[in-house]
């Protein structure tokens, strides 16, 4: 070996004893990034779980499957009583203050019906419930067949559990519980027989792990191959996000998710990039300013009420017209269908359609005759629907209908949430502002300087205080600061709105007013989209429109060319332009950077969603 060789083993030990004595920044180890597939959306399922139906499917569907979002669940010992979760009924219905609520608000609703002329110049002359009465309190059942065709769902092999149609069709008489795990956009957690977060998620992943498996044909174990993508609300719980992501990547196991509002998702269902959405559902409205792909914070509102109160508020018209169908009962499922499916053929918000007229419905329940009814309407088919409009003649009372974005109350394993943000932004605003009063005071005594910065930090433990404590506050919507007068503003809205019951019109001039910039608040009023299958009524695009422009601020009034309603973008239904723009979202590069993997979740939890997700989480 020559004397250069020898020579290499020992200068290599000398560096390694230089290097170790050298201190190194540490770096934390990092989780590996997946690699950067193309993107295989045959392998990308899009969940939208509304409160009513669920319409889950492949992002390369051109439609979803959609059922009804329902399980039915055995008892697990006999002799339990029937636990049924409401769907039209709804509790602060049955207060003593809420039938004079609901005369109130009819008589709004008739006074405006009148003061509206027809097409033809004219007023419309009111037809009053008496003149339908007397008709249909004659009426009696016609038995078109002894054998109605409908079954009960078949429970003879005592399954432990039942999901959407079946669950629909589940006699009463056997021991089954019905759940709705969601209600209003949120889990339908409650003090009764499965409602309890934990029980809430398993009706979830049971709803769904039953749907990709029978309508999908995707296997549980094969999720590990799949990615889904899951649409929440504007206004969402983040404890609930949480626990539904955790659900889909933890126990079902799927490999990707990403996480989006439904008000982007409608823009992108839709085509457009600004608009102001109005999502109307069966149990809830919101309403949500969105421009080029972002919500804004401040404008979204919640409307506790949706199609199910406005067919609630029909049954309660019928009722006072004399309806025929005696027997009807707002506890019983397939009563609510026949009602449901009364308010979708017979309601209307066509001023011109005026008079009574003739109508007939059928009744197929199981074990029992098909019936045929005949029924008289007049102004209850305007009226039901106008409740939209004048929400107290749902007679809803105690119980909150307006709710707006919050301030999150903090999350353990989110340090770095907007709490952490606010008070490191003020800290750093108050010493930056002491620096520059310090250049320009530079003869300022080092005492005066050490009481200054006591003073600042005390201050600042202060505000840090309050803010923790005020939880209830809301947050900006931007990025960018909000000026004093603007806030101020908001905060007067939310004491005026939040909690009181806001017509549809009003909420939406209300949201588009909490817009940061006049170009914007234009930009909305030229463009309201509205998705959902709560406002599918003949005529109901003019009857918005009208209402817009003549509630509007006259100083946009002059400025806006146009206020233009649109419900069926591209002759789409509405009840899926939501879910199309999921879809949609699904087959985008730029989605690529949006994913949160399993095990990034696993080893990172919701911080990945604040990391990740399009929205201010």
């Amino acid at each position: 070996m020559t004397q250069a060789e020898k020579a290499e083993p020992e200068n290599g030990k000398e560096k390694e004893k230089e290097q170790r004595g050298v201190k190194r920044p540490i770096v934390p180890a990092a989780v590996p990034e997946p690699p950067q597939d193309p993107i295989q959306s045959d392998f990308i399922v899009v969940i939208h779980p509304g409160s009513s139906s669920l319409r889950i499917g492949r992002a390369t569907d051109t439609q979803p499957a959609g059922i009804p979002h329902l399980i039915a669940r055995r008892h697990r010992q006999g002799g339990q009583p029937t636990h049924r979760d409401k769907w039209l009924l709804r509790d602060g219905l049955s207060k003593p203050e809420s039938n004079e609520q609901r005369q109130n608000g009819l008589k709004m609703v008739d006074q405006a019906i009148w003061s509206k002329k027809m097409s033809n110049g004219t007023r419309r002359i009111p037809v009053m419930p008496e003149q339908a009465r007397s008709y249909n309190k004659q009426i009696r059942p016609a038995i078109l067949d002894h054998d109605s065709g409908a079954k009960w769902t078949d429970t003879s092999h005592h399954p432990e559990y039942l999901v959407g149609e079946e669950a629909l069709y589940v006699n009463p008489s056997d021991c089954y519980n019905l759940h709705y795990p969601i209600r209003r956009g949120q889990l339908n957690l409650h003090s009764g027989p499965g409602g309890s977060l934990t029980a809430v998620l398993a009706d979830l992943e049971t709803i769904w792990s039953h749907v990709l498996q029978k309508m999908l044909e995707i296997q549980l174990k094969d999720l590990k191959y799949y990615r889904c993508i899951l649409l929440i609300p504007d206004i969402y719980n983040r404890q609930h996000v949480k626990e539904m992501v955790n659900m889909l990547l933890m126990k079902m196991g799927f490999s990707g998710i990403i996480v989006h509002q439904e008000s982007v998702c409608a823009m992108y269902g839709s085509g457009l990039s600004s608009a102001c959405v109005v999502d109307v559902g069966d149990q809830k409205t919101s309403v949500c300013c969105v421009e080029d792909g972002i919500s804004h914070r401040n404008t979204r509102l919640c409307l506790a009420y949706g199609g199910s109160d406005v067919t609630r508020c029909l049954y309660w018209l019928m009722q006072r017209a004399g309806f025929p169908y005696r027997d009807c009962q707002l506890s019983n499922y397939l009563d609510c269908l026949v009602l449901q499916q009364l308010k979708e053929s017979f309601a209307h918000l066509d001023q011109d359609i005026s008079g009574l007229q003739d109508h007939e419905f059928q009744v197929r329940h199981p074990a029992a005759p098909a019936l045929l009814y005949q029924l008289r309407l007049g102004d209850e088919k305007l009226q039901a629907p106008m409740a939209l409009f004048y929400p107290a003649t749902f007679g809803i009372v105690e119980q909150k209908m307006t709710s707006m974005q919050h301030r999150s109350h903090g999350d353990p394993e989110d340090p770095h949430d907007e709490h952490y943000l606010l008070a490191t932004q003020s800290k750093q605003e108050q010493a930056a502002k002491a620096a520059a009063d310090r250049k320009a005071l530079p003869k300022a005594s080092l005492y005066e300087e050490g009481r200054a910065q006591d003073i600042s930090d005390r201050a600042h433990m202060q505000e840090s205080e309050l803010g923790s404590s005020q939880n209830d506050c809301l947050i900006s919507g931007n990025d960018s600061e909000e000026p004093p007068a603007a806030m101020f503003s908001r905060k007067t809205a939310v004491s005026q709105f939040e909690g009181k019951a806001l017509g549809l019109d009003k909420a939406i001039l209300h949201s588009i007013d909490c817009c940061a910039s006049d170009d914007t608040k234009k930009k909305m009023y030229g463009s309201v989209l509205v998705v959902g299958g709560g406002l599918m009524f003949h005529r109901a695009q003019q009857f918005l429109q009208h209402r817009i422009l003549n509630k509007m601020p006259p100083s946009f009034r002059r400025v806006v060319d146009n206020v233009e309603v649109i419900t069926r973008p591209k002759d789409m239904d509405p009840r899926l332009i939501v879910w199309k723009g999921g879809a949609l979202l699904a087959c985008l590069d730029t989605t690529q950077e949006l994913w949160v993997y399993q095990r990034e979740w696993q080893r990172f939890g919701v911080r990945m969603l604040r990391e990740r997700a399009t929205f201010v989480w």
